[in-house]
């Protein structure tokens, strides 16, 4: 299992949100990608729903909203899993065209379909307003991946110096010195 893998970067996630250094901040796309390539099928999903639903929590806006947007981080993580199992060796051009997809997919669902409903305002309004939100979504989106990614990719996911088991073993070790 690679539950402290997900505990730091779900807390990563949700401490750069607090920041809000940026308009659309949110490195959660560039974190789920490599947690969608691992080898079970809901590793990004549940990664994703996880960090939408604790961050809406941390922030008591707990709502139809968070359940819309984890549900479609969750798909998202779902269908680049099984996008990645077809392409085997998943490369940072991979991850890159995955972070327009899904930005697009997400922008879509959220703002332009759930939008009008839940916000009440017309389905042309939901589209146009949401052309420069995405604009910087993907630009957001494409700094993170670039960045974060291959970092959380290398330094994280694959370090075997941070398996549950080997962290357990280390703090056993402190624990007994």
């Amino acid at each position: 299992m690679k539950l402290i893998k997900y505990v730091l970067s779900i807390l990563f996630c949700n401490a750069y949100r607090f920041l809000r250094i940026i308009p659309n901040n949110d490195p959660i796309m560039g974190c789920m990608l490599p947690f969608s390539r691992q080898d079970r099928w809901w590793q990004g999903a549940l990664f994703a729903l996880v960090t939408m639903i604790s961050f809406d929590f941390i922030t008591m806006k707990v709502g139809m909203w968070t359940v819309v947007t984890a549900l479609t981080y969750a798909g998202l993580g779902l269908l680049f899993h099984f996008a990645y199992k077809r392409i085997g060796k998943v490369k940072l051009k991979h991850y890159l065209g995955s972070g327009v997809v899904g930005v697009l997919i997400f922008d879509f669902v959220t703002g332009v379909l759930f939008g009008p409903a839940m916000f009440g305002m017309s389905f042309v309004q939901a589209f146009i307003g949401q052309i420069p939100f995405t604009v910087m979504h993907l630009l957001t989106v494409s700094g993170f991946i670039l960045i974060l990614t291959p970092l959380l990719d290398r330094a994280v996911i694959s370090n075997p110096a941070l398996e549950d088991s080997a962290v357990l073993n280390r703090l056993r070790f402190w624990a007994r010195a």
